[in-house]
């Protein structure tokens, strides 16, 4: 069955935590929206997935910290269209998102192929 959906309307209202919303999921895919009202990554945490992601902001604005060469932090800020692939255990860090309109983020994450 078909199911239509639009990811900028009908958003919850902003919460003190980033939401999280899978929107497909499969073996070795997750597609999720994510909605954050100007929270970040606790400071000296980073993310270290085990799967390949790819993220695409959709609106609103946002700084995405990722580790580089030498185990330096590059910032990426990031507006609406813009999109990074971060492949599995590239450290990375949300540094900002816009605390006066809704972030909306659209996150692809891809596994390892197993065998």
């Amino acid at each position: 069955m078909t199911s239509k959906a639009n990811l900028l309307r009908d958003l919850p209202p902003a919460a003190s935590e980033e939401i999280f919303e899978t929107l497909l999921q499969r073996p070795g895919v997750k597609l999720e929206r994510i909605i954050s009202s100007g929270q970040t990554t606790p400071e000296g945490e980073c993310y270290d997935q085990e799967e390949d992601e790819w993220v695409l902001l959709l609106a609103g604005a946002a700084k995405l910290a990722v580790e580089g060469g030498a185990g330096t932090m590059e910032e990426h800020d990031l507006a609406p269209g813009d999109a990074l692939l971060l492949p599995a255990h590239c450290r990375h860090r949300v540094t900002w998102t816009d605390p006066l309109r809704p972030t909306i983020w659209l996150a692809l994450h891809v596994s390892a192929a197993q065998g």
